[in-house]
């Protein structure tokens, strides 16, 4: 609907940004998830390293007491163990930060260095049964109750004057919550300032690289609108410059096919209205009795001659027109080249005896070609007809077949007045004629070379012209060879 309003699309350089900095953002995110993570597995065993030394230190502590019989009784006595060692263990949680707490051989508490005040639970059971096997433990939490927060905690068994009990070292967890706030701290500052200027820059680049794009853009709806000499420049990567390459290649084909439009639609009209010009004059003047009833026969015949004319060029313009759409298809298949030519030859005979032409170069030979006889004699025909009507009476008309590897090729040569230097690289374009007048005088209407050149390209040659001014006239195509039978 008209009233609909178009939608409002992003421009190529607020995607390209936006792309970016999305990129960028999660990049930072996962950054920081990874960081966060490593992190705080590095502070876990930082902690549960400095624990496991708090406690070799305190289990030396404990083994020196009992070597000094400090600590004699059994089962451990809680009152006798605070005497001997709270000055001693309580220098752990001074220089370290660490409570040390002694628990007896069946879990409870009889000693800590904490200013906290320690639930009344025992350790639990699988914790001890694991030490029991000689191995330390190092558990995060409460300890079934035993502390009023979540600690880091370390332990291990010691024998004490041949009495067993339980050593441990702890630090409570709230360090690494700090720990996590400074480095988030850090990193969200860090991360601004890395926002900040990659934004900066991924503009700046973003402006770099799509710039030549919204160049090619604004080509392309020139090119749209009309204006056929829009080009594109061609700077930018290497894609970009292809691009801008291959786009400004197309404006240059659509600039020539608009030029060859316009001439070709100029041509038409000159080619149309030269004959229509002198039929309509003829018949007026019969008509108005300007030319007397006796030259009748006369005139009729010319009007006669120009209706032919019309009508070869409405029929060359109509096959010119089928071969470049497609619509014309080749049916190639394996002949004798030499039986085209003969065949041209002999129906042209009356005109090339009227024009005293000699012929030479006809052989009886076998030449096999592969490609469609009607496309090849199309092409013979022009060209010969072409030969008759600028070679001179007396003049020569010469053929040559002649295989060259994969390919045969085909000469035909005349003698007369040639072609210009000039004129030659246009020979093979729709309706050039060397004659610009294209007056009454002028023969032919510039489309049978044309023609060949379209015809000998579908059958997969190629062929060109050649010529020495007031001497002779050589036109040579290819065709692919077939194996001789």
């Amino acid at each position: 609907m008209s009233g609909q309003k178009k939608p409002r699309r992003r421009t190529i350089n607020s995607e390209f940004f936006t792309t970016i900095a999305l990129v960028l953002i999660v990049t930072l995110g996962l950054m920081c998830g990874l960081q966060t993570a490593m992190s705080t597995a590095y502070f876990v065993r930082e902690r549960q390293t400095a624990l496991t030394a708090v406690l070799d230190g305190a289990t030396a502590m404990s083994q020196r007491f009992a070597a000094q019989g400090s600590i004699v009784t059994k089962p451990l006595d809680d009152e006798k163990l605070a005497e001997n060692t709270r000055s001693g263990f309580e220098l752990f949680n001074t220089s370290s930060g660490a409570i040390v707490f002694l628990a007896d051989e069946n879990g409870n508490t009889l000693f800590h260095t904490g200013t906290e005040q320690f639930g009344d639970v025992p350790v639990p059971a699988d914790l001890l049964d694991k030490m029991n096997t000689g191995e330390d433990i190092f558990e995060k939490g409460t300890l079934n109750g035993i502390y009023p927060r979540r600690y880091y905690t370390v332990g291990r068994r010691i024998d004490i004057s041949g009495t067993t009990g339980y050593l441990f070292a702890a630090t409570p967890m709230d360090a690494l919550g700090h720990y996590v706030g400074d480095m988030f701290g850090m990193f969200f500052f860090s991360a601004i300032v890395i926002l900040v200027v990659c934004s900066v820059l991924c503009f700046a680049l973003s402006r770099h690289i799509t710039r030549p794009i919204e160049q090619i853009s604004q080509a392309a709806r020139r090119l749209g609108s009309g204006d056929f000499t829009a080009r594109a420049p061609v700077t930018g990567c290497e894609e970009l410059a292809d691009f801008a390459t291959t786009f400004n290649n197309m404006a240059a084909r659509l600039q020539n096919i608009d030029n060859s439009r316009g001439q070709f639609m100029g041509n038409i009209a000159h080619e149309l209205r030269t004959p229509m010009t002198s039929i309509k004059g003829f018949i007026d003047g019969m008509l108005d009795g300007t030319i007397p009833e006796s030259e009748y026969k006369h005139y009729l015949s010319i009007v006669s001659q120009e209706t032919g004319r019309l009508a070869r060029l409405v029929q060359n313009m109509l096959d010119i027109t089928k071969l470049e759409s497609g619509e014309v298809k080749g049916h190639p298949r394996l002949y004798n080249v030499w039986d085209t030519v003969t065949d041209v030859v002999l129906s042209d005979e009356q005109r090339i005896e009227d024009g005293k032409i000699e012929i030479e170069g006809l052989e009886l030979d076998h030449v096999m070609v592969y490609a469609d006889p009607d496309f090849v004699h199309q092409v013979v025909y022009n060209i010969v007809d072409n030969a008759i009507k600028f070679t001179p009476p007396g003049g020569t008309i010469r053929f040559d077949v002649h295989p060259e590897g994969n390919m045969v090729r085909v000469t035909i040569e005349n003698t007369g007045e040639g072609i210009a230097p000039e004129a030659l690289p246009f020979v093979f374009e729709r309706f050039y004629k060397e004659d610009r007048s294209r007056g009454l005088n002028a023969r032919g209407s510039g489309l049978g070379l044309h023609i060949c050149k379209v015809l000998v390209t579908l059958s997969g040659g190629e062929i060109r012209a050649e010529s020495e001014e007031g001497k002779w006239c050589r036109f040579t195509f290819t065709l692919p060879a077939g194996e001789g039978k």
